[in-house]
């Protein structure tokens, strides 16, 4: 049996709805070489060229014509095909596929979630964990139901999406007992050439972070820096370094990970949003987490 790479085929679809590579880029948040990779494995697979250069720009051969007909017939069955599934017979699980920015604490997104497993009606709850760009990819793609992350949509994205703020909390830094002691004494100057664990440099709170650092003229020694925000909590437990983490979990992160609390960050603070294609929320799992998170964990 001969399989079709939907995934290329969405890729090609986008593109030629754009107008070119270039564009489609922007929407899909992937480079132009990435795409046009995509778009000739396609091609080959197909045995057909798709495009034709027309000056500077890319036109749909007549095959390609025939190809972006299909799929748009395709693309267009399956969000009718999302539609019937959420509209399910009565007494079958919903599914909600949440997508989760690595940036984002494990512990913060279980009480988000918590909710949505909560709810009267049974709830299959599946999570995708990856890069912010990625997840909203998926989300454009109908693939996702709902993105969690600490970044809205950047300024100038293509992707259709709102952003719908959950909360903000403070900010501080935790460590080992011995860290603690160590440092307390002096807090924040007696930073500077202390061990540290870090967010790395493009997230928002790593951002925030240096800033502050460089305010007060401190200069700690960044012992290793993470994408995953679980790992880097594991390297704290260790007594690697002092990390930054979430207020609003201040007492789960201690009891999970054996550390205290050595002072806050003033004026430095984590936002987390839930991203998703409608203005107005629908999914009761959405609906509940949202509902959850403003009243409880932020509140």
């Amino acid at each position: 049996m001969e399989w079709l790479n939907y995934h290329h085929l969405m890729y090609f679809w986008v593109v030629a709805k754009e107008g070119g590579l270039v564009p489609a880029g922007k929407v899909l948040r992937l480079s132009h070489p990435t795409l046009s990779a995509q778009i000739r494995t396609l091609e080959e697979r197909l045995g057909e060229k798709l495009f034709q250069k027309e000056g500077r720009k890319l036109a749909l051969t007549e095959m390609g014509k025939t190809v972006f007909r299909y799929a748009e017939e395709i693309f267009s069955v399956g969000r009718e095909l999302l539609e019937v599934v959420k509209g399910r017979a009565p007494g079958q699980q919903l599914r909600f596929d949440v997508g989760l920015a690595d940036a984002v604490p494990k512990l913060i997104v279980r009480r988000l979630l918590e909710p949505a497993l909560a709810l009267a009606e049974p709830v299959r709850l599946v999570c995708h964990e990856d890069a912010h760009e990625k997840l909203l990819m998926g989300l454009a793609a109908h693939e996702l139901d709902l993105v969690i992350a600490d970044a809205p949509v950047p300024a100038g994205s293509r992707v259709r999406a709102f952003n719908h703020l959950l909360g903000e909390t403070g900010v501080g830094f935790f460590g080992v007992k011995a860290l603690v002691k160590t440092y307390k004494k002096g807090f924040p100057k007696a930073l500077d050439g202390a061990p540290m664990l870090l967010p790395l440099e493009h997230s928002p709170l790593r951002r925030s972070l240096d800033q502050w650092f460089d305010r007060l003229g401190i200069k700690p020694k960044v012992v290793a820096e993470f994408e995953d925000s679980a790992l880097l909590k594991a390297f704290g437990r260790d007594g690697v370094g002092l990390f930054p983490s979430p207020l609003a979990i201040k007492d789960e992160i201690n009891r999970h990970f054996g550390v205290e609390v050595l002072g806050v960050v003033p004026g430095v603070h984590e936002r987390y949003y839930a991203i998703s294609v409608e203005r107005r929320l629908k999914h009761p799992a959405t609906v509940a987490i949202t509902a959850s998170a403003r009243t409880d964990l932020f509140g």
